[in-house]
C-alpha cells in the first residue's frame, strides 16, 4: 500500500498517534513493516489537545494498541491558543509538539490520505489561495530537525476503512469530526458526498489537481532561487546568522516576481500573509530611505535598513538590556536573549563587563582618537536594529572594544558575538 524505502536510512521513525482510522492503519502498515524488514526504531507520539472530555480516554486506547504491537508511545498534553480558529490553533499546538519531538534526521510519519488532500484543496480554493496553497499537501517537507512525511495520500478513506476491518482493527471515532460548524467537517459531510454523487472520481481529481498545481509551483519555486541568488549576496560577515536580501535587486524585479521570490524564502520562515496583507511588502519596499519600516508577520517580521531586508524573529522580538560582569574572560559569558560574547585577546584581565548602548560612548580609535560611537557604527553600516543588542566591552569606564566589528576597538581586543536565535518554530 506504501513506499517506506526512502526513508530507511533515518534515525528513528515517529508516527502521529491520534487514534483514529487513518493514524491506526499508518500505525499498523508501518508495525507490519518493521517487522518483516531492517527498519529504523519505531515510536509512536499521542498529543492530548484538552478540549474535550472524550478526549481523556484516548491516550489509555493508544496505549494498548501500541503496547500490543510492542511500540514505545510518547503522550504529549498541549495547551491550546485561544483564538477565531480554533482548528488552526490546535494543529499549531500539534506541530509544534511534532517540532519538539524530532531529532536531527528523524521522521514523522503522518496519515492523512487523498481524500484529506482533496478537502484541503478544496478549501483553500473556498479561501482564495494562491498557488502555494493550492498545490495543498507535500508528500514530504522539512519539519523541525526532521521531515514530515505523508506516506498514504494516495490512498482513499474507503481503501483505509476496509484495510481496517478486514483485520479487525480498533479505532478512536472523535465526536468532534461530526460537528459542522467546522469548515473541514462540513466540507466533508455535506458538500463532498453532493459531489461524488454527481463526479464519482471527485476525490480522485481534485488530489490530481493539487498535483499538477504542486509541479507548477516547483518551476515558480526554481525561478525563486534563481532571482534569490543575486539578492542574497551582500550580507555583511559580521552578523552571521541574520537572514537579509538586496533590496535594490528584488525591486529590479516585476512585482509578481518580487512576490513570488518573497514566498518561497519566507515559506521556510513563517506562516505567509494572504493577499490583502502584501500590501506591507509595498509599505515596506517603498519607504522613505531614512525610515526605518517594520512589515509584521505571523512568526516573525521584516526590517528594512541599510539597503537590505531582515528577517528577525526569536529572541530578536524581545529587547536585550543591562550590564554584565565578566568574572573569568577565558569562558565565553552568556547573555540573556542575546548569544554569548567571547574575548580574544588581553588575556588575564580583570574588571571586564558587557554593556549595552545608552547614547552618548566615546571610543578611542587607534589613529583617529577619541570618536563618538554612533557615527562610528554609521560609517559601519550597522542595521539600526542591531544597535540597541550590540555588545560592548568595557573595563570600568572604558569602551574597549565593540563586537564583531574588529575596527572598532582598542589594539589587541577583539569581542566576538553569536547572535542570538532566528527562529519561532515555524510548524
Amino acid at each position: 500500500m506504501i513506499n517506506l524505502t526512502p526513508w530507511l536510512n533515518a534515525p528513528t521513525w515517529y508516527i502521529a498517534f491520534s487514534g483514529g482510522l487513518d493514524s491506526t492503519v499508518l500505525l499498523h502498515l508501518l508495525a507490519d513493516y518493521a517487522r518483516s524488514h531492517a527498519a529504523p526504531p519505531l515510536r509512536a507520539v499521542h498529543v492530548h489537545h484538552g478540549l474535550q472530555a472524550a478526549a481523556d480516554a484516548w491516550p489509555a486506547h493508544c496505549q494498548a494498541v501500541c503496547a500490543n504491537l510492542g511500540i514505545a508511545l510518547e503522550v504529549i498534553h498541549v495547551q491550546v491558543s485561544p483564538g477565531a480558529s480554533l482548528e488552526q490553533a490546535a494543529r499549531d499546538a500539534r506541530y509544534a509538539a511534532f517540532q519538539q519531538t524530532l531529532g536531527p534526521g528523524d521522521i514523522l510519519f503522518t496519515g492523512q490520505h487523498r481524500d484529506d488532500q482533496a478537502e484541503t484543496l478544496l478549501l483553500r480554493l473556498l479561501r482564495g489561495a494562491g498557488l502555494r496553497g493550492l498545490a495543498a499537501m507535500p508528500g514530504q517537507r522539512p519539519l523541525g530537525q526532521g521531515s514530515l512525511v505523508r506516506p498514504l495520500l494516495g490512498c482513499a478513506r474507503q481503501q483505509l476503512q476496509a484495510y481496517a476491518q478486514a483485520r479487525g482493527l480498533a479505532w478512536i471515532d472523535d465526536p468532534s469530526n461530526a460537528d459542522t460548524r467546522f469548515a473541514r467537517n462540513f466540507l466533508r459531510r455535506e458538500v463532498m458526498p453532493q459531489l461524488q454523487q454527481r463526479w464519482p472520481q471527485v476525490g480522485q481529481n481534485f488530489a490530481r489537481a493539487a498535483e499538477h498545481l504542486g509541479e507548477a509551483l516547483g518551476l515558480l519555486d526554481e525561478l525563486a532561487q534563481g532571482d534569490l541568488v543575486t539578492a542574497q549576496q551582500g550580507a555583511p560577515a559580521a552578523w552571521p546568522g541574520l537572514a537579509s536580501l538586496d533590496l535594490a535587486s528584488l525591486v529590479a524585479l516585476s512585482p509578481a516576481r518580487q512576490r513570488n521570490a518573497l514566498q518561497y524564502w519566507l515559506s521556510q520562515r513563517t506562516r505567509l500573509p494572504d493577499t490583502r496583507h502584501w500590501a506591507g511588502w509595498a509599505d515596506l519596499r517603498d519607504a522613505a530611505a531614512d525610515a526605518q519600516p517594520v512589515w509584521r508577520l505571523t512568526d516573525g517580521q521584516l526590517q528594512r535598513s541599510q539597503g537590505r531586508i531582515w528577517w528577525l524573529s526569536g529572541d530578536w522580538l524581545q529587547p536585550a538590556a543591562g550590564q554584565l560582569a565578566w568574572p573569568d574572560p577565558g569562558m565565553p559569558l552568556p547573555l540573556p536573549g542575546n548569544g554569548n560574547v567571547r574575548l580574544v585577546g588581553a588575556a588575564g584581565v580583570g574588571g571586564l563587563r558587557v554593556v549595552y548602548r545608552q547614547g552618548g560612548e566615546i571610543l578611542e580609535v587607534p589613529g583617529r582618537g577619541r570618536r563618538d560611537l554612533k557615527r562610528l557604527l554609521n560609517e559601519q553600516q550597522v542595521p539600526h536594529f542591531l544597535r540597541a543588542r550590540l555588545p560592548l566591552l568595557y573595563q570600568g569606564e572604558r569602551l574597549l572594544a565593540v563586537a564583531n566589528l574588529p575596527g572598532l576597538g582598542q589594539a589587541g581586543w577583539q569581542l566576538h558575538w553569536q547572535l542570538p536565535t532566528n527562529a519561532q518554530g515555524l510548524s
